[in-house]
């Protein structure tokens, strides 16, 4: 026997024709690549998106085939999206901040048919063309006016609106169906393709709006910084329409000026973004005298968010942090550092505690620690194991099949982190598996040390790798780059640990370096640092 509800797929189409009919006239504001401000509303955008799937119809664009997008945050690009899964095609979103060859192997694997391009990128795109060839049409996301002629052949996105009309049919397919492509380089060899259904789009979207995650709503004005490209921009392309909130879209300009701009004018209330941008705004905010009128609550992941900005953003702006973690894997939200109950009784600096770990997973998303042996950990807080997840928005096998089974035989996927998690229910990254440093038999976090590191006033970045040691295996190397002007020894970074790392945990030295490279997603990229640093010798090691 089934139940006697109505079936009513839930497919990502339905998420724009709701913010359409209830939400029409809500803005969608965006600072478009060509450098204009521009406005339009949700209900502009959903006749727009569907004049586009009718120009991939008419491209020859089934259900089922990639499209993919190379493009900023702006209003066109949300277009393009609803356009291309509205009809059943895939929307496979392309991260600029790769390499051409990383671009090539990705476009090449999905078999990508036509690819959406903002101005900014068609250099990429031209010296790769030939190297991807099932892509068969480029449409720049512009109009023929400020078409340059680098892509020959390209089509203007807005002359191919002007020649199709609004009506197109939407949705009619299983909810199970493919909606977005998006590959992590979080693995190892070549990207992996995570492919998200319709389902698990909506369920993601349905439970990040929730109050105990990003609490959004109609009333909200939405800036997220975080792209597009990254990780669907952790899921807001979806939940701000399904609530009707506002949404301001930064475009290509993303430093602390332009974002500030954008937060005072447009009157921003949420906004997401990973730490290197807000550690860029709190420096603008600072030199510059800058206030924050309206916002209020600011979401930070992608990597580990150093103690500094939380307490920055709290005690200059009165602008509350929450911590947030995931994955391209996980949709991409699996965990946030919104206070529990117990949690919120606690004083602030206790909660401060909280706050600093990567939080709790809301509903439809389980998690659980593991030794090499395969065996579930205790959640007191100081265990460290492989931090492993499921859910129904959580990748059960990458695209065709690549690595194999990705599962444990509980349905559990192996996120790649070294985690604990705490008797309230926090989990807390403490290294991704390929970065903790083994020493002694011991586990050390570089990850913790680097977060404390960067709160040393004269600290722009702070990384921390594992270095090879005769009689323990491995010593933690701190690498700090200083802000401009500073000047910084080894003695002064090693006092400022004291006291908050275990005794133990000390670097056995401090290097100061002119840049600490960031990889595609804007975390430390500890691959390159390891690589430079191949030939150094601890001088402990003597």
């Amino acid at each position: 026997m089934l139940g006697r509800m109505q079936d009513w797929p839930l497919t990502v189409d339905r998420i724009l024709d709701h913010a359409k009919a209830w939400h029409g006239d809500r803005e969608i504001v965006s600072r478009s690549v060509e450098g204009p401000i521009v406005r339009t509303t949700y209900a502009e955008v959903h006749g727009r998106a569907k004049r586009i799937s009718n120009a991939l119809k008419a491209l020859g664009i089934q259900q089922g085939d990639r499209v993919a997008t190379l493009a900023w945050n702006t209003a066109r690009h949300l277009e393009a999206w609803y356009g291309i899964m509205g009809i059943g095609a895939v929307c496979h979103t392309l991260n600029p901040r790769l390499f051409s060859e990383q671009l090539v192997y990705i476009i090449n694997h999905a078999e990508d048919r036509v690819i959406f391009t903002d101005l900014t990128f068609l250099p990429v795109l031209a010296q790769i063309r030939d190297q991807i060839p099932t892509v068969k049409h480029f449409v720049v996301l512009t109009d023929e006016a400020h078409m340059t002629g680098e892509l020959p052949g390209a089509l203007a996105y807005e002359t191919l609106i002007d020649t199709h009309s609004e009506d197109c049919v939407w949705g009619g397919f299983d909810e199970n169906s493919p909606a977005g492509l998006c590959y992590t380089s979080g693995t190892t060899g070549n990207p992996k393709g995570v492919l998200y259904s319709h389902r698990s789009n909506f369920l993601h979207t349905l439970v990040t709006a929730g109050v105990d995650v990003m609490g959004l709503g109609a009333v909200e004005t939405v800036l997220p910084v975080v792209p597009m490209f990254h990780a669907n921009a952790w899921g807001i392309a979806f939940s701000a329409p399904a609530v009707g909130a506002k949404l301001v879209m930064p475009g290509p300009k993303l430093d602390g000026a332009s974002v500030h701009e954008l937060l005072e004018s447009e009157k921003v209330t949420f906004s997401a973004a990973v730490p290197t941008v807000w550690q860029m705004l709190l420096t603008h905010l600072r030199q510059t005298g800058g206030k924050l009128s309206t916002l209020k609550r600011v979401v930070i992941g992608g990597s580990a968010v150093p103690e500094a900005i939380v307490r920055g953003f709290r005690d200059e702006f009165g602008v509350d942090v929450t911590h947030a973690w995931g994955m391209t894997e996980t949709s991409p939200l699996g965990t946030l550092a919104n206070p529990s109950a117990k949690v919120a009784e606690m004083d602030d600096e206790t909660q401060l505690k909280f706050k600093l770990k990567q939080g709790r997973p809301p509903i439809c998303i389980d998690l659980k620690l593991v030794n090499d042996e395969d065996q579930r950990l205790p959640h007191d807080g100081s265990t460290f194991g492989r931090l492993m997840v499921k859910g129904p928005f959580v990748v059960g096998q990458y695209f065709k099949g690549d690595g194999g089974e990705i599962l444990d035989t509980e349905g559990f996927f192996d996120t790649g982190d070294v985690a604990t998690v705490d008797e309230y229910g926090y989990m807390q990254i403490t290294d991704r598996s390929k970065d903790v440093i083994k020493s002694g038999g011991e586990w050390i976090s570089s990850i913790e040390i680097e977060n404390i590191a960067a709160g040393h006033p004269k600290a722009e970045l702070a990384a921390v790798i594992g270095v090879a040691h005769p009689k323990w295996d491995e010593r933690p190397l701190l690498l700090v780059k200083l802000r401009p002007g500073e000047a910084g020894t080894k003695e002064e970074f090693l006092k400022f640990l004291e006291g908050k790392i275990a005794k133990w945990w000390t670097p056995d030295d401090v290097v100061f370096v002119d840049d600490i490279p960031l990889g595609a997603t804007g975390k430390i990229d500890k691959k390159l640092i390891r690589q430079r640093m191949a030939d150094y010798v601890l001088p402990t090691a003597g």
